[in-house]
């Protein structure tokens, strides 16, 4: 096979829009090898350069952060690695990094398409395909080697002729995607395994773009997206990904996660879609970009879930992130169907297992049924409940294991000698009734019972404000579950649905959102916002209700409207 040799300034433009498919970040992993006396091989996927390590000796000899065999091999030798995924191969970098004269003086590459299995297969010796022919490596220095694309593999052998060291070994194409069959279901479009990647950013100062739509939720840092420190006034920072949707992509929750950043995470942000044919991206400043998300606060070290504004004739295969004015993301999560169906919520929120599908791995919120409404009520996806979601709404009362993951702002102080901690005035208490009506607030209790679910669907029949005041409702018990597990924990949930203010004076369907809650989290109605009364899942909750009330609540400050359009949440 042809092979071209490509000088390091020219990586960015040669490989900067293929994926690394070799990366332990998408499951990356060396299966066997020849020897590995000196250094082992699983140094050649990790993601971070290789250190000098120079000076440092084990009990074999020098220690070396690369992949280093035993001398004087008479043939050669090899390392066999599974790809973190399917893909066609476009390119390698190959790194010999502080091996000199020990480096390996030549290479070739061989590469296999082998059943997927639960056991992995002995591929010994199976019948490889050279896709890379012998070519010489130099000491201490980075070769780069692009190819003609390959069909689809999913393993590669390293051969090393005859012996010595390589520190990197980096191979680069193209994800053969992995998304559902049917348009009607739901999954994560911008997942690394379903096509999904980054193909511009503003700046990757500190971490790459194309970590964005990597599986699971990363480990530090150093495996999100990352810009630099800006200065000046009105700055904003962007990031263009493609969705691998073919031509009816209909994009319907944004998942914002800013595990690991929680000093330096963004402002705020917003997103926009178009639908551009197959290798065209407008400018960042086109026109041609549609508002999908306004713009919205963000908080530290969490999944932040969002409804996205859309209409049902809009079609995306590329969406566009802007940060305000910089800093960190981890990952984004763009929730749609390639077809007009509805959402699966549920894949949402179920976590980032991973699960076998017979051909391929696929992230586990990839996959989940839509049920189709011969009714055709309109769908709200319900959520899991965030403080920057609700925000314009309300607020959400919770407290926060890890301390910086606290809303920016937040008072947390030690309490109880020490055994607790107190986080001050997360919502205060609000009334605005004419002076002199003897309105007192106080403490009220709701024993709800848990509502009706129909194929994963909640009936919206009823929507009520407080124009004089807000309103907080507490669960009683259930407390100090955080997070995804609170939210999948039987008997300890409930619905959040609410609207902003029409111009007829009533709800604004456009604006209604729903969540789901733990019981480890209250919230608080603002005045005048349309919500759902209570509505529990499950079991029957228990809530305090801080409410101010007109003597002993005889002159309700409630106004109740009856849904004429059917609005369902689908759970």
């Amino acid at each position: 096979m042809s092979h071209q040799s490509i000088p390091p300034d020219a990586f960015p433009a040669t490989f900067g829009q293929s994926t690394e498919l070799s990366s332990v970040a998408l499951g990356g992993k060396i299966v066997k090898v020849s020897d590995e006396f000196f250094a082992e091989a699983f140094h050649l996927l990790v993601v971070e350069p290789a250190p000098s390590l120079k000076g440092q000796f084990g009990p074999n000899g020098a220690l070396y952060s690369g992949w280093e065999t035993r001398r004087h091999n008479p043939t050669f030798d090899w390392c066999i690695i599974r790809l973190g995924t399917t893909g066609t191969i476009v390119g390698f970098d190959i790194d010999t990094s502080h091996f000199n004269g020990n480096e390996a003086p030549g290479v070739s590459v061989d590469a296999l398409l082998a059943p997927n299995s639960d056991s992995e297969p002995d591929l010994t010796n199976a019948t490889w395909i050279e896709i890379l022919p012998k070519v010489p490596l130099g000491p201490s220095s980075r070769h780069f080697f692009k190819i003609p694309e390959t069909t689809r593999f999913n393993y590669v052998k390293l051969n090393m002729y005859p012996d010595g060291g390589i520190a990197r070994f980096r191979v680069y194409g193209h994800v053969a995607p992995v998304q559902p069959d049917e348009d009607s279901v739901s999954f994560d479009m911008a997942h690394v395994f379903a096509g999904g990647r980054v193909v511009y950013t503003s700046d990757q100062h500190f971490g790459v773009g194309s970590n964005l739509t990597l599986p699971g939720r990363g480990k530090d840092m150093s495996d999100g997206w990352e810009t630099k420190r800006s200065r000046q006034q009105g700055h904003k920072d962007w990031v263009i990904i493609q969705l691998r949707v073919g031509a009816t992509g209909r994009v319907q929750v944004a998942e914002i996660d800013t595990a690991n950043f929680k000093g330096n995470f963004p402002e705020s942000c917003e997103l926009h879609g178009c639908y551009m044919a197959e290798g065209n991206v407008p400018p960042s400043d086109s026109e041609l970009w549609v508002p999908v998300l306004s713009r919205v606060k963000l908080g530290p070290h969490r999944r932040q879930f969002f409804q996205l504004e859309t209409n049902p004739e809009d079609v995306f295969n590329h969406v566009k992130l802007t940060i305000y004015p910089d800093g960190g993301i981890k990952r984004v999560r763009i929730i749609g169907t390639r077809g007009a169906g509805g959402l699966d919520t549920a894949a949402i929120v179920s976590g980032e297992g991973l699960v076998d599908t017979g051909t391929e791995q696929v992230s586990a919120r990839n996959v989940g049924r839509i049920v189709n409404d011969v009714t055709k009520a309109k769908v709200i996806p319900v959520l899991p409940l965030t403080h920057e979601a609700f925000a314009p709404y309300g607020q959400v009362i919770q407290a926060y294991g890890d301390h910086a993951a606290a809303p920016r702002g937040t008072k947390i102080t030690p309490a109880n000698g020490g055994t607790a901690a107190k986080f001050h005035k997360l919502a205060l208490v609000r009334a605005s009734y004419p002076e002199g009506v003897g309105a007192t607030s106080g403490l009220s209790v709701y024993r709800c019972q848990p509502v009706s679910v129909v194929n994963g669907r909640v009936r919206l029949g009823v929507l009520e404000r407080h124009p004089y005041t807000n309103q907080a409702f507490v669960p009683m018990g259930g407390g100090g579950i955080e997070g995804d597990d609170a939210i999948k924990d039987p008997g300890r949930r409930y619905l959040v649905v609410v609207a902003l203010n029409g111009r007829d004076d009533g709800p604004d369907l456009k604006s209604v959102r729903a969540f789901v809650a733990s019981a480890g989290q209250g919230v608080v109605y603002g005045t005048g916002i349309w919500h759902q009364p209570m509505t529990v899942l499950d079991k029957a909750m228990d809530f305090t209700c801080v409410e101010t009330q007109i003597g002993n609540g005889e002159q309700a400050d409630c106004e109740v409207v009856e849904m004429d359009e059917v609005v369902e949440l689908q759970l």
